[in-house]
């Protein structure tokens, strides 16, 4: 087996976006008699060097050859018929070259792969013999240079791509085979052409091992992995999918016609086509070094589970039980008493303006005196901007409201804690200073991947932890007195940390097997409490109802403040707001009629939280805060 398929089956592989539209980009030119792209392979190879090292940079792991167009029809067009042999090869020197340069000046966590690209022909072919005088020079010399796949992309014709494959397979030594088509959905009914389930039962008949689309629509290309994610192929490993949408497209949202694939959406895109078991993604038209960037950056968030799993310690002390936690403030005390608890979510200040500081701080001190909340929690770095750390705001929010070590706190202050900033020493750093500073309930999420406006030095995820293996270490080692290599905290009695540990859960989670699987391992390792991500209605969370005798659930309410916002927040992975709440909004004409609905939907939410006896609620507000108060008021009382 090849090192490409073998590293396949072990992780998922992201490969780099557009050639073509890059190079227009850089040029202003399309590809034309005497500007001939492929040509640039000999002509300027320096400008598909740094093609290819832009999006080693942004985190590629796989380049595609500049050799799209390169075969015999298609350079004949521009006079190049007798090239077609040297700019094949020319191509993956050129990438090969732009690979071991980008190691030798930044290292790169390898390995690097060279997939060589071959496109169709204007008209489609029609038989084998044309396809043979076409494409057999450009696949011997993409063989013969040793590429790692060969990338069959954009096809439209699903006999010219058999034809093709056979011609391959002709051929001795060669690589593996990567075949996508270019699907479109027709308008009127729906349906992909051609149809998803034939085209991957026939590659494989065919044993292509890889197979999926490119040069579509993100919905389009989304729509394909929900049709053919369960075909036996694909369930017993036979084919893995690929998937290299275009960063194009338009859908009628509301009244306007948008795209809506931005850099940031192309990375939760990627994240989601790899939770549907996706092994190799990229991009194609349009999808340039940022779209990869951010893709980089969502999946690095899921390969930290891939990680070695730590070593286990041995404690002298066992971990702290319920009495301690109890101890921890008014959240952990009814917690653990199985009483009602309401946690509401806070955003820390982004900047240094002393209104907003002091009005997040002065709102926090109102939810205190009102008896309403038990616990205020701070994100970490909220859809990875860099905020105040919780931390730090806590400290600043003691220091404004006079709440001492004396007086202790009326509420308790709950830090969301992400893996995405700190290494392991530093996780382990921030809890043991967390502790020392009065902050003893944390609720760990693994965090999303940093999002910075392009004039922000780049930002690099860690994720040297995930949200499982933070739980466990701090209650298995914290909790119980060592660090995180099994050195006891000091030479004290009794060392230990006692923190109430926090999770995280996504009710509607697109794989959702493997959302409850990591659920349950968050159980096993520790958590002391789950919260929810925002449910809309009642029916995503009858999945978690066989974990409410295992552990308190509290279930996630947000304020959704109109009908943008419920758009926007319909666009989440892992949300699902109904047709009816939008119709609710899009009912209402002016703002204020929106804000009022919202809250209205939230209080009816509330309600029913209560009456379905869950443990407890996670109240996600407006940035505003307004109307938090007056939300709970009419819902609890």
């Amino acid at each position: 087996m090849s090192d490409f398929l073998t590293t396949l089956q072990s992780r998922v592989l992201l490969c780099d976006g557009a050639m073509g539209s890059y190079l227009f980009k850089a040029t202003g030119r399309l590809s034309e008699t005497n500007h001939v792209y492929e040509h640039f392979n000999i002509q300027q190879p320096e400008l598909i060097a740094n093609v290819h090292l832009a999006y080693l940079a942004a985190g590629s792991h796989c380049v595609k050859t500049n050799t799209f167009g390169a075969n015999h029809n298609q350079l004949a067009s521009f006079g190049l018929e007798n090239k077609v042999a040297e700019i094949n090869r020319a191509g993956v020197t050129v990438a090969r070259g732009a690979i071991a340069k980008f190691q030798s000046q930044h290292g790169g966590d390898g390995p690097f792969f060279v997939i060589a690209s071959v496109g169709p022909t204007v008209a489609p072919l029609s038989d084998a013999a044309e396809v043979e005088a076409c494409y057999r020079e450009q696949i011997e010399t993409l063989t013969a240079e040793g590429s790692d796949a060969l990338l069959l992309e954009t096809f439209h014709s699903l006999p010219q791509l058999e034809w093709l494959i056979g011609l391959i397979r002709s051929i001795p030594g060669g690589p593996p085979v990567i075949a996508e088509m270019a699907l479109r959905s027709d308008d009127a009914s729906g349906l992909l052409d051609p149809d998803p389930l034939t085209f991957i039962n026939r590659m494989a008949e065919l044993g292509v091992p890889i197979a999926g689309v490119n040069c579509c629509a993100p919905w389009d290309a989304s729509a394909f992995v929900d049709a053919v994610k369960d075909a036996p192929a694909i369930v017993s490993g036979a084919v893995k999918l690929v998937v290299m949408p275009n960063a194009s497209g338009f859908q009628r949202i509301g009244s306007r016609l948008m795209t809506t694939v931005n850099p940031e959406s192309a990375g939760k895109m990627a994240r989601s086509l790899s939770d549907r078991g996706v092994r190799l993604i990229g991009g194609c038209c349009e999808m340039h070094p940022p779209h990869i960037q951010e893709m980089h950056n969502y999946l690095q968030s899921r390969h930290v589970a891939e990680k070695p799993a730590a070593i286990r310690i041995e404690t002298v002390l066992p971990s702290i039980g319920d009495a301690e936690k109890s101890a921890n403030g008014p959240f952990s005390r009814k917690l653990k008493a199985g009483q009602f608890v309401v946690s509401l979510e806070a955003l820390p200040p982004r900047g240094t303006d002393e209104r907003i500081i002091h009005k997040k701080i002065d709102f926090i001190g109102k939810l205190a005196a009102s008896g309403k909340v038990d616990a205020v929690d701070f994100t970490d770095g909220s859809r990875g901007i860099p905020l105040i750390s919780p931390g730090d705001f806590i400290h600043l929010l003691r220091s404004r409201l006079g709440w001492t070590e004396a007086t202790g706190d009326p509420i308790e202050l709950i830090p969301h804690f992400t893996a995405r900033d700190l290494n392991i020493m530093g996780v382990q750093s921030r809890l043991v200073g967390y502790h020392a500073n009065r902050i003893h309930n944390a609720l760990f999420i693994t965090g999303d991947p940093p999002k910075m406006s392009p004039t922000y030095p780049r930002s690099t995820a860690v994720f040297d932890a995930d949200s499982i293996e933070m739980i466990r270490l701090t209650h298995a080692c914290l909790n119980a007195g060592v660090d995180f290599g099994g050195v006891p905290l000091g030479k004290h009695a009794d060392p230990r940390t006692h923190f109430t540990i926090g999770a995280g859960v996504e009710p509607e989670a697109q794989d959702m097997t493997r959302e409850l699987s990591r659920l349950q391992a968050k159980i096993d390792n520790g958590a002391d409490y789950i919260m929810t991500q925002p449910a809309f209605h009642h029916a995503p969370l009858a999945a978690l109802e066989k974990f409410r005798s295992q552990v308190p659930i509290i279930v996630g309410v947000m304020v959704l403040t109109g009908f943008d916002h419920a758009q926007r927040m319909s666009r989440v992975p892992g949300v699902v707001i109904p047709d009816s709440i939008l119709d609710r909004f899009s009912a209402m004409d002016s703002a204020e009629d929106q804000t009022r609905i919202g809250r209205e939907i939230a209080a009816e939410q509330i309600r029913h939280i209560i009456q379905d006896g869950w443990p407890g609620l996670y109240l996600m507000s407006t940035a505003t805060m307004e109307g938090t108060l007056e939300i709970l008021q009419s819902s609890i009382g």
